[in-house]
């Protein structure tokens, strides 16, 4: 797996932002073929309804026949929901747009919150070897949302480089502090990565700055670029790792993964 430390066992990482539109799937889709290009072994689970990560790594609607709804649901074995992608050691859990019922069917489940948390420590996981999986959470608040940030070790959040990004953080925030609270005393920030930045615009620099400012260490160094090649990939249901490998986008995201290691490594010595 490169010369990175392998982390122990998998990392279960949010990724998560209520704001629509800052990166979050794209950021899911990347990372993972990033971390996988580097020899992990990474299970994405599409926890959102409308199912883009899904459809960016290429598995078809037709094929989606058991998704994270009939995971969450209907105590559906891993081996049965897990599907592989074109991208070696990168597989997904699909999602469609049952799942968008699913907030309302779990109020009534005394386990709500819980449910996905339990699915992804089913004595099967063993048989995958992960080392992290990522959870592309929907852009809401929602009890979809909970339940992954219950059932993760971390929150990764995609920020936009645009004029209201820090005021939207805080009440995700708000939300990360309140599942420790009462359900998962061990979340923690993974990071928050800037997406869309362009060099070229102070607004991108400014945001970029105060996010620095506001949250230190907890930025990654490694900036996503708006890139034309990024935007392209998902219509053609590839990671743009595997779309144009060379392009600033497919570096951005290898920086990314590469930090993400490291930076696990580091907490684990």
């Amino acid at each position: 797996m490169s010369d990175l430390a392998r982390p122990a066992g998998p990392k279960i990482i949010a990724v998560a932002n209520q704001k629509g539109g800052v990166g979050k799937t794209t950021t899911t889709i990347n990372l993972g073929a990033a971390l996988a290009e580097l020899g992990c072994r990474v299970l994405v689970v599409d926890l959102d309804p409308q199912g883009n990560a899904s459809t960016g790594l290429g598995i078809e609607p037709e094929d989606r026949d058991l998704t994270t709804y009939e995971l969450l649901l209907d105590d559906t074995e891993l081996h049965a929901v897990v599907q592989k992608t074109s991208v070696e050691r990168l597989m997904i859990i699909p999602a469609t747009v049952d799942l968008s019922s699913a907030d309302i069917e779990l109020i009534a489940n005394e386990k709500r919150s819980y449910l996905l948390h339990d699915a992804l420590r089913q004595a099967a996981m063993d048989d995958f070897a992960l080392d992290f999986i990522l959870i592309d959470c929907p852009p809401s608040l929602n009890l979809l949302t909970v339940n992954a940030m219950v059932a993760s070790h971390s929150v990764l959040v995609p920020l936009q480089s645009e004029f209201f990004a820090l005021e939207g953080l805080s009440q995700l925030m708000l939300t990360i502090r309140e599942v420790r609270q009462t359900a998962n005393p061990h979340l923690r920030i993974e990071g928050v990565v800037m997406t869309m930045y362009d060099a070229r615009n102070n607004l991108s620099q400014q945001v970029e700055s105060d996010a620095r400012d506001n949250l230190g260490e907890l930025v990654f160094n490694a900036v996503i670029p708006r890139n034309v090649r990024v935007s392209e990939a998902p219509s053609y249901a590839l990671p743009v790792l595997q779309y144009d490998g060379s392009s600033k986008g497919a570096a951005a995201y290898r920086e990314l993964a590469r930090e993400l290691l490291h930076k696990n490594a580091k907490m684990a010595a």
